[in-house]
């Protein structure tokens, strides 16, 4: 048993040196980790303002005061309401094909495009861990505030927001890990992220084995570093209550 498991390792060795270091193919992986960081990032701050902007006006729509009326709220919380319906009971993959193939058929940079699907499909599902984390917060906290002449905006920015923000925090964090990992399907529609170039060098080697369990690592190492940092700012939060 012990022999078979050394001469699979002497097997195993020259593959990986081939899928990693003949001709540099080191400097593809990390290149390519580098994309998938910059969209995973970009792609979050896209979909935060916009789910932000999303949960805020449904959030507004349903604390409505019984009597008040406002069409144009209504007609905003429908455009939100059939927005976050569309991308959330759609495929992620069929989304990028759409963007790609469809809506922004004459664009050339892919991994723009899929920054772009990306943002869009989290800004649906920020939008609703932002409104649940808006509901949660007494409503007498917001009236109280409201009495003493502040705005909704600023009642939101300065005592609501805040407030949801260490509720929703470890949803976000999932969010974001969950967008890290969703860049791998940028590589459909030919975007140069980390998964396009293991398949490119699992090609060019006609080894496909070494490049995707690399690249597996990669991911569950990354992983594995932004749930530590989650964990250790949920704690930090967690001691500033105390105090």
């Amino acid at each position: 048993m012990i022999q078979l498991m050394v001469n699979w390792l002497d097997k195993l060795g020259p593959r990986f040196y081939t899928a990693f270091l003949v001709g540099d193919r080191w400097k593809l992986y990390l290149r390519g980790l580098g994309t998938t960081l910059e969209m995973t990032v970009v792609a979050l701050i896209f979909g935060m303002i916009l789910g932000l902007a999303v949960a805020v006006i449904r959030t507004a729509n349903d604390q409505r005061r019984p009597g008040q009326h406002s069409l144009f709220l209504s007609l905003l919380n429908v455009l939100c309401k059939l927005y976050t319906t569309v991308i959330r009971g759609t495929p992620m993959m069929v989304q990028l094909l759409i963007w790609s193939f469809v809506i922004l058929k004459t664009s050339r940079n892919k991994v723009m495009v899929g920054i772009i699907a990306l943002g869009i499909n989290s800004g649906a599902y920020v939008a609703e861990i932002i409104r649940g984390g808006l509901m949660s917060v007494d409503i007498g906290q917001s009236e109280a505030v409201r009495s003493l002449g502040l705005n909704y905006l600023d009642t939101m920015r300065f005592i609501v927001i805040p407030q949801a923000f260490k509720n929703i925090l470890p949803s976000l964090g999932n969010e974001f890990i969950t967008l890290f990992k969703d860049t791998s399907l940028v590589q459909a529609i030919g975007g140069a992220e980390l998964a396009y170039y293991a398949g490119t060098i699992g090609g060019s080697t006609f080894d496909y084995m070494p490049p995707y369990i690399g690249i597996a690592v990669m991911y569950l190492t990354v992983v594995i570093i932004l749930t530590w940092l989650q964990g250790k700012l949920e704690r930090r939060l967690r001691e500033s209550d105390r105090r």
